[in-house]
């Protein structure tokens, strides 16, 4: 299993326990953003920096993502596309996304763009808190004793 790291919106949080989890179990674990992050020099760990533009991260997480792979993003359609190359996906505050649920997922994603397009606010998603860490957390942790 690789760990791909949608990284341009990624809470620093939640790269420090990927950082932990790769050097305690060895995984490879990639971190690709299109603005440069600094990660910790070990062998297990890079970063791929892509040029700016929209999805340019997303698309290269895509094309270089294989089955059996872990992805950590909150990008609806990524997902949805990691999931069709037998990938699984982890959403930074834990929430699992796989073929039993991505495709209500990418549905109600898609609506709420419509809505937003029309006018409609519909607020954002709540504050990061210690409750999303933990949920990433355990998931995290449970994916990788899985693999």
């Amino acid at each position: 299993m690789h760990i791909w790291v949608d990284a341009d919106a990624c809470p620093a949080v939640v790269k420090e326990i990927l950082i932990r989890a790769a050097r305690r179990t060895t995984l490879p674990l990639t971190f690709i953003a299109n603005h440069t992050i600094k990660i910790p020099a070990d062998k297990h760990i890079q970063f791929i920096q892509v040029s700016s533009g929209f999805d340019v991260a997303d698309d290269e997480i895509a094309k270089r993502v294989e089955a059996k792979d872990l992805v950590i993003t909150a990008d609806i359609p990524l997902a949805s596309e990691v999931i069709a190359k037998g990938g699984i996906c982890l959403s930074p505050r834990g929430e699992l996304m796989d073929k039993s649920n991505i495709a209500a997922r990418l549905t109600m994603r898609n609506f709420m763009e419509t809505m937003r397009s029309s006018g409609v606010q519909t607020g954002g998603q709540d504050v990061f808190n210690h409750r999303d860490r933990m949920q990433f957390a355990n998931q995290l942790d449970k994916l990788i004793q899985q693999s």
